[in-house]
């Protein structure tokens, strides 16, 4: 199965640049579910499984990384990163 623009395939860990980067353009929304999960007190587990499509039964520490890894980055766009939106000051 195919992933679809709105739901790319995600790297082990999320960028840690100062600067909004193209990945992070493409997982605008993965961001977003993350950030939803967590409002919803998800289980990190059934996160990683149904938003990043890893296994945490198959790879624990792998998945875990990546789920925090990548909510992280999420809180980071929500709380700096979203200033370069404002001025599209975004990476290429």
């Amino acid at each position: 199965m195919a992933n679809s623009p709105f739901d790319p395939p995600v790297a082990d860990t999320a960028p840690e640049a100062a600067i909004i980067t193209k990945y992070d353009q493409q997982h605008f929304i993965t961001y977003l579910r993350l950030l939803d999960a967590e409002a919803a007190s998800a289980a990190w587990e059934e996160v990683a499984r149904i938003v990043l499509h890893l296994d945490p039964d198959r790879d624990s520490e792998r998945a875990h990384l990546s789920w925090q890894s990548h909510l992280s980055r999420a809180h980071w766009l929500t709380q700096n990163g979203y200033r370069q939106l404002w001025r599209g000051a975004i990476s290429d």
